[in-house]
């Protein structure tokens, strides 16, 4: 799964940098990039960083979370047994999930950038080369800032794109769940939370892969500039609203869109995969603490 993923991932980065106005199959192209051999180009770094990219996420967002019910909300870890903080709890759900995956965005930017960086340049170069190469190449010529090029577009990109993802995700899943609660006759003063329906992993898994669609739909058009300045030459300094202007004045409008279905392809079962995995293990861990 990991291999047909990072495939898409290489089609998406090759649709974004090529010509539009040639109809050259990407398949077609392959030899133009090195052979057989470069459809797996770039494919160490993602293999290798993907746990501690997610980990990072789900890390930061459930950091600040806590930090965001302490401070914000007054809420704290000792037990409350006063029944009228029920409203503050549930007070403004979907901004605290907003504010919470922004922040995550934010932290992820700092890893993934340089990770990007080099990625989208092994996947578009022709000829040989690791991405050791490649970062030691860069590092060396224009150092650490060399690496981060396309930090500010990478930014814009992921900050609100994980408040949406968050915020969305959150949004549906507790529709979902309330539905399927509804459609049983459980819902009532006495019964479980939503949340704890027999169908609450299938409830995760919809709305992680529809919220992640729905992420990327949004915030494409910012990955398609950032591609374009991490793969542009390096001597050539190219800002955010000029890449954008550039695009748009040589291959028109809908380039910003070019790839995008190949993107939400792979997004929906990587998201629809990531959530219930992530709330299985940490209730598999939240029970174990229990039990000690």
């Amino acid at each position: 799964m990991i291999l047909r993923l990072y495939l898409n991932s290489l089609l998406q980065v090759r649709l974004q940098t090529s010509d539009p106005s040639k109809a050259t199959s990407m398949f077609g192209s392959v030899n133009s990039f090195g052979g057989v051999a470069s459809l797996f180009r770039g494919m160490s770094a993602p293999l290798v960083s993907a746990a501690a990219v997610n980990a990072i996420i789900f890390s930061s967002y459930g950091m600040s979370s806590r930090v965001y019910d302490q401070y914000l909300l007054g809420k704290t870890n000792e037990p409350n047994n006063n029944l009228d903080d029920s409203d503050e709890d549930e007070r403004d759900p979907w901004q605290k999930s907003f504010m919470c995956g922004s922040f995550a965005g934010l932290v992820q930017a700092v890893v993934i950038c340089p990770m990007e960086h080099i990625k989208c340049r092994l996947q578009v170069q022709e000829g040989k080369g690791g991405p050791i190469k490649v970062a030691s190449s860069i590092f060396k010529n224009h150092g650490v800032s060399g690496l981060y090029r396309g930090w500010w577009t990478t930014t814009i990109r992921e900050i609100p794109a994980f408040g949406l993802y968050f915020s969305t995700y959150d949004y549906i899943k507790d529709t979902v769940n309330t539905l399927l609660a509804q459609r049983d006759g459980i819902v009532d003063e006495d019964s479980p939370m939503p949340a704890q329906h027999s169908h609450a992993w299938l409830a995760s898994a919809f709305a992680g892969g529809v919220s992640g669609c729905f992420t990327w739909a949004i915030v494409y058009p910012v990955d398609v500039i950032k591609t374009r300045i991490q793969t542009s030459p390096m001597d050539t300094p190219i800002s955010f609203l000029g890449a954008g202007r550039q695009i748009v004045r040589q291959h028109g409008w809908r380039t910003m869109f070019r790839g995008l279905g190949i993107t939400l392809i792979r997004a929906f079962p990587v998201n629809g995969t990531i959530f219930p995995v992530y709330e299985f293990t940490l209730n598999h861990i939240s029970n174990l603490g229990n039990d000690d």
